[in-house]
């Protein structure tokens, strides 16, 4: 039992914010130890002890995966997160920078891997070829020959499925390989619950740094800065030379525009959703927040290939996108109608804010002042381009880019933009990279 004080020695040493929930860890650990042979239990649990020596979820997953592979001598591996029915995430282990480059996307959950997803009990299959729930792989997939599935339970539900394929001297996966592999993911559900906890500790303290550094901008510099244009403002009837009056006048415009910029900061910092939220949920309420502002609320399209998921970086930076370009719909356009529509590829992540408003006569995206610039700015950063144009001619754009699979075209026929002839449309694109 020295392996079981080890793991409870090294677990009160890791420093977890906040301190998990107890889950019943000696309990799985026990089971690990009294189910398998003495040898096999004592590499699983070394193997659990460098699994929970990280508390970041991705190197928790990637170390459950290459546990795994360890264990059974197998020599690929992959854990798929389940979102649902489908894989919302896929950790693969084993394969070179050459033969990840070559697969077209990862598996969604469909065919072998769907059959575990469906049936969350360990499945061992000798020969892929030929079984019936197969159904192939991606294109550039390499080929595979035998597979072993357990699902990985965290608390009361299966979170995700661990697969692994063709041992490396070329014999099945056996019945002791498959109780190793249980075993360890027995034991590794509460390294990703510990794991996840941890973040949901981390991502608690950066909201409530966000919502001080937000009250600060509003109470503080946003007053300040207001006092300072009125102060402007106040003296511009006392200037008689017209150049001088001009220029004073610009600086207050100046600082109104700053004071919008900062308030639309204040927006980004304060969108808070909840963690487990997804992208539509977090565009939802994005639009939402400006419901009142424009009359009326957005529609929110989302298109996907299903062979695309959007980085987590990417995501927040659509949040503040849609927030501030909805916030130009409402302050310039006069509309009566906006849709917001995301589009993911694999080749690219296209949303596009369209209005039926008075039209873009003036607006120039390359401006250094206000919300456009920093919407630009942002693609730029994430090597995208920003166009904001007539409506029309982005309908047409939009259309032509549409088609192929996960295309939502609407019942009437149309493409979701809104109706040609007027309003204005914002592009902003980077690439799926």
């Amino acid at each position: 039992m020295d392996y079981l004080k080890t793991y409870h020695a090294h677990q009160s040493a890791v420093p977890v914010l906040p301190r998990p929930v107890p889950v019943r860890t000696s309990d799985r650990l026990t089971w690990v130890t009294e189910s398998l042979p003495s040898a096999v239990a004592h590499r699983v649990l070394d193997a659990v002890v460098a699994i929970t020596s990280n508390l970041d979820l991705d190197t928790v997953l990637r170390r459950i995966v290459e546990a795994a592979m360890d264990l059974t001598g197998a020599r690929y591996g992959a854990l798929g997160v389940r979102d649902g029915e489908r894989l919302g995430r896929f950790v693969p282990v084993g394969m070179n920078d050459s033969e990840v480059e070559a697969i077209s996307h990862w598996p969604h959950g469909h065919g072998l891997l769907g059959e575990v997803i469906r049936n969350p009990h360990p499945l061992r299959v000798d020969k892929i070829e030929g079984y019936p729930a197969a159904s192939g792989y991606p294109a550039g997939h390499p080929p595979m020959h035998t597979f072993l599935g357990v699902p990985i339970q965290v608390r009361d539900s299966v979170y995700g499925n661990l697969y692994l394929t063709d041992k490396r001297d070329g014999s099945p996966f056996t019945r002791d390989d498959e109780a190793a592999v249980r075993a360890l993911a027995a034991a590794a559900g509460v390294a990703v619950d510990n794991a996840r906890l941890y973040e949901d500790g981390r991502r608690v303290a950066v909201l409530e740094d966000r919502e001080r550094i937000a009250r600060d901008l509003h109470d503080v510099v946003i007053q300040r800065i207001f006092a300072s244009a009125m102060t402007l403002m106040s003296t511009t009837k006392h200037i008689e030379n017209e150049l001088v009056r001009s220029r004073v006048e610009e600086a207050v415009n100046d600082l109104d525009d700053t004071i919008r910029e900062i308030r639309s900061t204040i927006f980004a910092l304060q969108a808070t959703t909840p963690p487990e939220a997804s992208l539509q949920e977090r565009l939802t309420a994005a639009a939402g927040a400006v419901t009142s502002a424009l009359g009326f609320a957005p529609s929110i399209i989302i298109e996907s290939d299903d062979s695309s998921l959007v980085p987590a970086e990417v995501a927040d930076q659509l949040v503040v996108v849609v927030g501030e370009a909805l916030t130009n719909v409402a302050r310039h356009a006069r509309a009566s109608r906006v849709d917001v529509r995301l589009r993911v590829t694999d080749d690219a992540i296209t949303l596009s804010v369209v209005d039926d408003g008075i039209g873009c006569t003036g607006v120039d995206a390359g401006d250094h002042r206000g919300g456009l610039h920093n919407l630009a700015t942002r693609a730029e950063a994430l090597r995208g381009t920003l166009s904001v144009g007539p409506a029309e001619a982005a309908a047409r754009e939009l259309a032509g880019a549409a088609g192929g699979p996960g295309d939502a075209s609407r019942a009437d026929g149309s493409t979701g933009v809104v109706p040609t002839g007027r309003g204005t449309a914002l592009v902003w694109r980077i690439p799926n990279a």
